[in-house]
């Protein structure tokens, strides 16, 4: 019974054998059932009957999809991967539905889907496992390997069931693609073995696939597809057939196309044969391009010496006149070969010996030319060894030198180089550096008639140390004109102090190579010239050596005068030397032209300018900025550190390899020169740095825009920014005031010299100082209105939101920082100025003493003192407002006609109460929105004052009754019992002074009756306090709880913190019941009772 009804199924392709709805995808038509039921029903007459569930069977030949889901193609054809599958490992009934949660695009790209589908051959098991199951567990994979095992058996049977129930197909379609190849490879041949290869195969095949032969020869591959009587023309010839085959003979199926190929190959050379003439042409073109190539250095060593002469490589001269020289010798010796052997040259051989001849008579022309230039080139050129093509040939004048030794000539061609590299480098400084100041003034005079930079450009600046993944935080500190000048005074220096490029660079060479020819070192590879004629011309005269020792130090002198000036002097005021040209004079010197700025230092269009409409001058403002020459206006402190720290190196390291030279060395005056040289350019920077450094503290007040720090929500972001901002000047005033980079010289220890106490002491009050004006600024901002704020920062009102940690922080959700709110900004800078005086100034101060090895005691304690003095008013400031409130309510509660009570045994708190409670719920919202860690201190401090205001109230009866004491009782009790959490000792004392009071404002009656009424009290506070619970249910938060959420606190200590600060509590009420009446002293015990 089982075997037929999986026949059935099978059969009908039904999942069960009781179907409630007709197949959907029985009503699906494709395109080739269409074509082919079409052809069947042309080429058949006749056809077998169906029955009535025909249309539930499916061919063999059936192209639809057989299994649901699957896909389709982008050209229409059936894929057996489906678009989703259940986990192979069972973990789930839908591997795309996963993959879509772990963010893979699989609905979108079907190849990166396919990796993961069992069904594609592009299945990824690595892929899978990594990304489906990710998070599984080792016995999970290996459930999923258990569930895979039996799926694998299960698809086994079924496949086994498939092949048993389908065999008959699987013949049938074996034996048609047979039918269709053997077509295919016989066509063209005799009918006689077409019919006999039919009977064969017919008695191999049953009579259902004979059937299905003759049914399948009107198909597409059939010559007489189409219609049942095909044209005459339709019919192909034997031949033709024969032509086509899949036979060696047709060289399988491309004979037909190759006689049209040799055809079009014939028609090709007609067209292209007469331009693809010329062979003999070709061959000689070549010949002539073989023989360029093959001698293509002697056709360039004309052109090379050319060109190695105009740019004036000696070396390059010397190595193309070697080359030239070598073909010359090839070409003599080919002909002497040819001489001696009798022999005639072959063409090629003469053809060299031809250009070899003319290429020496050019060479032998220019290097005449070059030696008459030598001379004149010695004395009159010297800015090629400074220059960039110079550094490459640092030795020419030694091969000029050679040049005219060889030749022979009357003077010394060693002491005019000598004197005229004096003169030059002597001029060029004195041209730079006096350039190099009109520069920076005019400079100095463009920013400083410029806009001032605004409030946020500058906090954008103080801030730049501060922002995190700031790549280059130097062109950040300050605006693009002030940098741009920096980086120019910074070029400018460089030029001057480099030894790598700069003009100390060249004296120090200069030097060197004196030194060489006063020790005759150098000599020792020159030559004597033609019979030892230039002998004389080796050995330097004592003079000369004297006066080459006194220029050295001359020149070295003359450039830190320059430099030292440039700092100490005030601001150039004379800016007429950029005027060009000078009109010369009979006694204006003549400065060599090699001496004086490249011509394209004058091509900058900022120190171009007509002489009637000069630059102004800086206005005088009374900035520090206008007596330092060296500082661009409006600078800040952040990029004053940057930069003069890298000119102190420079200057520092400049003055050590000054020292380095032989004729300073001899001599303690020179050195001294070169301490004082390094040490006022010190003071002057670190002078103008302190200026700008108080200033910049002045305006750190701009650093607060109100916006919560990311690492403590309770913090604005301006301590941190002030921490970076304090940090980098620190840092940097170590650098300049040590010049630790300069250090590594060799002759460091000669000429740099420690900072002096002056300077320490003057870094150490502006640091100081700094933070004072720091939090004199934060007060500002707190205090002043937002309108004002708004006025004079430019910044507009904003609301900058605050997101609460996924934690969930009590009274911390989502909230906006409202910066027109004054007690938001107090509780803010509150918060900033916790910090400031637990991690800020302590950090700040450890910094300074390991910076500059000072211990910094004394102005510790007194930053801390003015901390706390400035946390105190503006806490004071803050609470000022509820304190007077809750005093107001509170006295016109209690003096109110309508507080006594109107029933011997009052039953309500009177409205004041809920007043005073409401105002603080109010208070509780707003500091545990902005910055919850001020929250014990403030709600303390109000319920301290609180208990003030009723113990001043009730002061102001005379007496009161058994109701009345009842209702005070209550009041008291009820405002103590919900604020419990917040009881102080100061609190808990002046709640006892309270009942004290009460007690000897009250007669013995009321003394007595009150203790009966202590039971019924009891049960009006708890039914108060069950009534308000949803009202007032923010303060039976523990504090503690709330300042972990803040701060990040452990939950141990947390809890411990709170359990003791209960058990306090607790004590505090003890005392606070132990101090009053007995009947108070009941009553406490048995509402803290009822607390518990």
């Amino acid at each position: 019974m089982a075997e037929l009804e999986r026949t059935l199924l099978n059969h009908y392709n039904l999942p069960t054998l009781y179907p409630t709805e007709w197949p959907p995808e029985k009503d699906e038509s494709d395109a080739s059932d269409e074509d082919v039921s079409a052809k069947t029903r042309t080429n058949a007459p006749l056809r077998r009957s169906k029955t009535r569930y025909s249309a539930l069977e499916r061919k063999g030949s059936d192209r639809r999809a057989l299994v649901p889901g699957s896909q389709k193609t982008s050209d229409g054809a059936d894929n057996l991967v489906q678009k989703d599958e259940s986990d192979p490992l069972g973990g789930s009934d839908s591997v795309t539905r996963v993959l879509r949660q772990r963010g893979l695009p699989v609905e979108d790209n079907t190849r990166l889907r396919n990796r993961f589908l069992l069904s594609s051959t592009t299945f990824s098991p690595t892929l899978f496992l990594s990304q489906v199951h990710s998070t599984a567990s080792t016995q999970s994979l290996l459930q999923g390997l258990d569930f895979l095992s039996r799926s694998i058996d299960q698809k086994s049977a079924s496949l086994k069931v498939l092949v048993e129930s389908n065999f008959e197909r699987f013949v049938r379609a074996k034996a048609t693609i047979d039918n269709v190849y053997t077509e295919m490879r016989n066509q063209g041949m005799e009918r006689e073995l077409q019919a006999e290869s039919r009977q064969t195969h017919s008695r191999q095949t049953s009579r259902s696939s004979g059937q299905f032969r003759r049914t399948s020869g009107g198909g597409p591959l059939s010559p007489k597809s189409g219609s049942n009587k095909p044209l005459p023309s339709d019919k192909p010839l034997p031949s033709d057939r024969k032509k086509n085959a899949l036979t060696k003979e047709s060289e399988y199926g491309v004979q037909g196309i190759k006689a049209p190929l040799l055809e079009v190959s014939v028609k090709a050379e007609e067209v292209w044969g007469p331009a693809l003439g010329g062979r003999e042409k070709e061959e000689g073109l070549k010949a002539v391009l073989e023989s360029v190539e093959k001698h293509r250095g002697l056709f360039e060593v004309g052109g090379s010496l050319t060109n190695a002469i105009t740019r004036k490589d000696y070396q390059a001269v010397i190595l193309e006149y070697r080359h030239a020289r070598r073909y010359a010798d090839d070409a003599k010796e080919i002909a002497n070969s040819a001489i001696q052997s009798r022999r005639a040259l072959a063409e090629p051989q003469i053809h060299q010996i031809v250009v070899t001849a003319r290429m020496w008579a050019d060479v032998e022309e220019q290097l005449d030319d070059f030696k008459r230039d030598t001379w004149r080139k010695l004395v009159g050129t010297q800015n090629n060894i400074h220059s960039g093509a110079g550094r490459q040939q640092p030795e020419e004048h030694m091969e000029l030198i050679t040049t005219l030794l060889e030749l022979g000539v009357q003077d010394n061609p060693i002491w005019v180089w000598l004197l005229s590299r004096y003169d030059y480098l002597r001029n060029r400084i004195n041209a730079t550096s006096e350039r190099f100041k009109v520069e920076t003034e005019i400079l100095r005079r463009r920013i400083a008639n410029g806009e001032k930079p605004s409030s946020q450009t500058i906090a954008s600046h103080l801030r730049s140390f501060g922002a995190r993944g700031l790549e280059d935080k130097g062109k950040a500190l300050d605006t693009v004109d002030v940098i741009e000048l920096w980086e120019r005074i910074h070029t400018s220096l460089s030029g001057l102090l480099s030894t790598q490029g700069g003009i100390l660079g060249e004296v120090i060479e200069f030097w060197e190579i004196a030194r060489s020819f006063i020790d005759g070192k150098t000599q020792r590879t020159l030559p004597a010239g033609i019979n030892g004629q230039s002998l004389q011309h080796l050995q330097l005269s004592t003079d000369s050596v004297r006066d080459l020792k006194n220029g050295a130090i001359e020149l070295v002198d003359l450039i830190r005068d320059n430099v030292l000036a440039f700092f100490v002097d005030p601001p150039v005021e004379d800016i007429s030397m950029l005027f060009s040209p000078i009109p010369q004079t009979p006694d204006s010197p003549s400065t060599p032209k090699s001496a004086t700025l490249p011509a394209n230092a004058f091509k900058d269009s900022r120190f171009n300018f007509d002489p009637n409409n000069l630059p102004p001058p800086s206005p005088r403002m009374g900035e520090a900025w206008e007596k330092f020459g060296f500082w661009p206006p409006y600078s800040n402190s952040l990029s004053g550190v940057h930069y003069l720290s890298k000119l102190l190196a420079l200057i520092g390291t400049a003055a050590s390899d000054m020292a380095t030279i032989s004729p300073f060395g001899e001599s303690n005056s020179t050195l001294e020169r070169l301490k004082s040289f390094v040490g006022g350019t010190r003071e002057r920077s670190v002078q103008a740095i302190c200026a700008a450094w108080n200033k910049d503290a002045e305006n750190c007040k701009v650093l607060e825009d109100w916006t919560r720090s990311k690492d403590h929500r309770d913090l604005t972001g301006m301590p941190s920014q002030f921490l970076a901002f304090e940090s980098a000047i620190l840092s940097g005033m170590q650098r300049i005031l040590y010049i630790s980079e300069a250090m590594t010289s060799s002759g460091s220890a000669q000429v740099v010299s420690p900072p002096p106490p002056k300077l320490l002491q003057m870094v150490r009050s502006q640091f100081v100082a700094s933070i004072y004006k720091a939090l004199s600024g934060m007060v500002e901002n707190a205090e002043r209105s937002s309108k004002v704020l708004d006025d004079e920062w430019d910044a507009d009102e904003k609301e900058v939101a605050n997101s609460a940690d996924s934690g969930g922080h009590v009274g911390m959700v989502t909230q906006t920082i409202n910066a027109n709110n004054r007690n938001v900004r107090m509780l803010l800078t509150l918060s900033n100025l916790h910090a400031f005086q637990k991690e800020i100034v302590p950090h700040l101060t450890s910094q300074f003493e390991n910076n500059f090895s000072v211990k910094l005691t004394e102005e510790t304690k007194t930053i801390q003192d003015v901390l706390g003095q400035i946390n105190a008013r503006l806490f004071q400031s803050y609470c000022r407002p509820s304190m007077e409130r809750l005093s107001e309510i509170i006295q016109i509660g209690i003096m109110s006609p309508s507080w006594a009570p109107t029933t011997n045994r009052p039953s309500e708190a009177r409205p004041y109460v809920y007043e005073a409670l409401l105002h603080l719920v109010l208070v509780h919202t707003e500091v545990s929105t902005t910055s919850v860690s001020l929250l014990p201190h403030i709600l303390s401090y109000l319920l301290d004052q609180t208990s003030l205001a009723f113990l001043e109230a009730f002061k102001q009866r005379q007496k009161y009754s058994l109701a009345e004491l009842m209702q005070a009782t209550l009041d008291m009790e009820f405002v103590a019992q919900t604020m419990n959490q917040y009881i102080t000792p100061k609190a808990g004392e002046i709640q006892g002074q309270i009942y004290q009071l009460l007690d000897q404002r009250t007669d013995n009656e009321a003394r007595t009756k009150l203790q009966d009424e202590l039971s019924e009290m009891r049960g009006i506070l708890k039914k108060l306090r069950d009534a308000t619970r949803s009202e007032l249910l923010v303060f039976t938060l523990i504090p503690s709880q709330v300042i972990l959420q803040c701060h990040g606190k452990a939950n141990q200590h947390s809890s411990s913190a709170c359990f003791k600060r209960q058990r306090s509590q607790r004590e505090r009420t003890e005392r606070s019941a132990s101090s009053s009446g007995p009947r108070e002293r009941v009553e406490r015990s048995e509402s803290s009772n009822d607390r518990r």
